[in-house]
């Protein structure tokens, strides 16, 4: 196949950062054809920061029917992703979208339905399927090592944000605008990882969310939530853009013993049998199973979009297998819409949730709403090492 043509819309934070690459040859088989923005300012930064001739358009139908393109990257704000990449699919294109896959799950349902009958290749940005530590620890559980998970706990509230972030912009940190806080923006990665690591769904979630808790925000800025899960396992993930210094500290405990990933270190505590049989035969009514602490050396990488992207054209061009399918994207949405289904309803909530029960929940809040922004300064901001 000839170097695919691809198109980005959405010239936003992560949206110029996908313009650099393909404008700098960075991904092999793929060259920038074409821009879909309706922010003039955005549209003079590719002008001036592009070294070819790519064309730029301010209509996003007219970019997708018009541009001569081959497949299209989804920058735009979140609740976009899904109309947009139905309208890329009805084109014949294929399509890499930006996470979150949307706010609530009735229109990724769609989007993925369309996916299917489009025969073309979908894929979601979840760059941290691509960091070695996240694959270890994958390949740890999955290979059986870890034996049958018995608990899960992911504390995350390293991804601190201070008031400006939230005042880049008047869509930011808004139901109607964004659809979401620390869930959707900051922590829809770690969700993504919590599942696709271990291989488990929740089956049931209680949740509490602290809504501009730390911030002069309406959505989340502050979230704990239990999970449980069909094999009996029960889980934990906290997270907050309000604490600092932050923790990022995900662990796994199993029947044959202890993952825990920490400060870019994966440590694993291997017990010398497991724990069930450990228990079953110990006679000496105190004691505790024989473990090795073994650390595994894993250079983790945080970015790794060029990978992601990458591997999306190789999918494209050669059939490569995709590493972030799209329609997974359904599944951490899947978590979020539990997450805040649960804490504004303040009860247990299983799943999977109702499509057309959280979508009119949703419109409730927004309908409701009352927020108003103030000092908001629009601006592209600089995300590197945020990621």
């Amino acid at each position: 196949m000839s170097t695919i043509k691809v198109g980005v819309i959405g010239i936003g934070n992560m949206g110029s950062i996908y313009v650099k690459m393909l404008d700098k040859g960075q991904i092999q088989g793929a060259e920038l054809a074409a821009v879909c923005s309706r922010n003039e300012k955005r549209i003079e930064w590719v002008k001036a920061n592009t070294s070819k001739d790519v064309k730029i358009f301010k209509d996003e139908d007219s970019f997708i029917e018009d541009s001569g393109i081959d497949a299209v990257l989804i920058v735009t704000p979140h609740y976009s992703h899904p109309d947009l990449a139905k309208k890329a699919f009805a084109k014949g294109l294929h399509v890499l979208v930006e996470k979150p896959a949307g706010v609530f799950t009735k229109n990724v349902l769609e989007m993925n339905d369309a996916a299917k009958a489009s025969g073309k290749v979908f894929a979601i940005m979840y760059n941290q399927r691509a960091n070695p530590l996240y694959q270890k620890i994958r390949e740890l559980v999955h290979s059986g090592e870890l034996g049958e998970i018995k608990r899960t706990n992911w504390i995350i509230t390293d991804s601190y944000r201070p008031q400006s972030y939230y005042d880049s912009g008047t869509w930011r940190a808004t139901w109607k605008g964004e659809g979401g806080g620390v869930l959707l923006n900051q922590v829809l990665h770690q969700l993504d990882i919590w599942q696709w690591t271990t291989g488990l769904m929740p089956k049931a979630i209680r949740a509490v969310c602290g809504e501009g808790k730390y911030h002069d925000i309406e959505v989340e800025d502050d979230v704990t939530a239990f999970v449980e899960y069909e094999n009996g396992a029960t889980g934990v993930i906290i997270a907050s853009t309000g604490e600092a210094p932050g923790t990022n500290r995900y662990e796994i405990v199993g029947d044959r013993g202890k993952i825990v990933a920490e400060n870019e270190e994966l440590v694993f505590y291997k017990l010398a049998q497991s724990e069930r049989a450990f228990n079953a035969s110990f006679k000496g009514g105190f004691g505790t199973p024989e473990y090795e602490k073994i650390t595994i050396p894993v250079e983790s990488e945080n970015g790794n979009h060029a990978f992601i992207i990458q591997n999306w054209i190789d999918a494209i061009a050669k059939g490569t297998p995709l590493l972030s399918p799209g329609e997974e994207g359904l599944l951490a949405l899947e978590i979020t819409n539990a997450i805040y289904l649960s804490s504004w309803l303040n009860e247990p909530v299983s799943l999977p949730v109702d499509p057309d029960f959280y979508y009119e929940k949703l419109q409730g809040k927004i309908n409701r709403s009352t927020f108003k922004k103030k000092n908001v300064t629009a601006q592209t901001l600089d995300v590197k090492g945020t990621y």
